[in-house]
């Protein structure tokens, strides 16, 4: 029997050193094709691109940005997916270097101070004439932004109350305690310990009566877990950025490093304290605040120098802590003159 070889394949039969079966004098390897694709595939890449990057789209309030991220995002909003879930997981974003912020007044606070912390930016189109400035300093800094749709900047911020605008910006750690001592200029000085405060929303609202009374910082405890969030910083209005954050050390230690500095530390309680509008504030005083529900540690507040109270009718129990933080500032500010 007469054995033929296929039309479709090389005859049999030996061939000369380095020739093909199918013809030519090169036969190449796997690596070298790979190699050939690679080097075809950055090519046409690069000669797709580089129009795109010497490119500008202006919108039509003329207003310069690049092309990629100016488009709005796809059908479906998939291309946020992993921003939405960045903002819906509350312990990682604590864990990250960057904190997501919304609202417009927080978001200009942030533009105002520390304009460099600012990392991403996403806003509704209507938000565009009030954030003209920011988004020439973005363009300017090559910093991107996009506009988007309600529905976006919804998940983006976890939250409906965005106010037209999010943005991701770096946070700001909280300084030693020792640091913000020494840097403290002297004369009248009013700060607030919080001892187990951890409502966002409260937490946002002393900052915004802090801010508003000239508060020199916030007081958080060594183990506090306690930290600015994206709702904290949009119920301040702003007031996150004019107020620093301080972290203690031992409560022992940091007691008596605030004593060897002038300050008065004063308990807030519920019943059996002095009249806050009675009572002579010194000039740098400490207010600690408890927690919401429970109140000041027994055993602290007796470490303090003075005990406190809000007088009323009786009628409720006690204020909500954020409007006891408003109240005992006034207080406070009034007898400053």
């Amino acid at each position: 029997m007469t054995h033929r070889d296929p039309p479709n394949r090389p005859p049999r039969g030996p061939r000369p050193p380095g020739e093909s079966p199918w013809g030519g004098t090169h036969v190449r390897s796997r690596k070298e094709r790979f190699e050939e694709n690679t080097a075809r595939f950055r090519s046409d890449r690069a000669a797709h691109d580089a129009p795109a990057r010497e490119r500008h789209a202006h919108d039509a309030r003329g207003i310069p940005r690049r092309e990629h991220e100016a488009r709005a995002p796809e059908s479906g909003h998939d291309s946020y997916a992993h921003e939405a879930e960045h903002a819906a997981h509350p312990a990682r974003e604590r864990r990250s270097a960057e904190l997501r912020l919304y609202g417009l007044n927080a978001i200009h606070a942030v533009f105002s101070r520390r304009p460099q912390a600012i990392r991403k930016l996403y806003l509704a189109e209507a938000r565009i004439p009030a954030l003209q400035p920011l988004l020439k300093w973005c363009v300017a800094n090559r910093v991107g932004y996009r506009v988007v749709d309600e529905l976006d900047l919804h998940k983006l911020a976890a939250s409906s109350h965005h106010e037209g605008v999010v943005a991701d910006v770096l946070r700001e750690e909280p300084h030693a305690l020792s640091t913000w001592l020494r840097d403290l200029p002297g004369g009248p000085q009013c700060a607030i310990w919080l001892d187990g405060v951890g409502n966002p929303h409260n937490f946002g609202a002393i900052l915004r009566s802090a801010a508003h009374f000239g508060v020199s910082a916030i007081l958080l405890p060594k183990h506090s877990n306690l930290s600015l969030s994206g709702a904290a910083a949009r119920v301040a209005e702003g007031g996150a950025e004019a107020v620093p954050l301080v972290r203690m050390g031992r409560e022992d230690n940091a007691i008596a490093q605030l004593r060897g500095a002038g300050f008065t530390l004063a308990a807030t309680v519920v019943k059996g304290g002095t009249d806050v509008f009675a009572a002579p504030l010194p000039e740098r005083t400490i207010y600690v605040l408890g927690a919401e529900g429970e109140g000041m540690d027994r055993e602290q507040a007796a470490a303090c120098d003075l005990r406190l109270s809000i007088p009323g009718t009786g009628l409720v129990e006690s204020l909500n802590v954020a409007s006891a933080a408003a109240v005992l500032l006034a207080a406070w500010k009034a007898k400053r003159g």
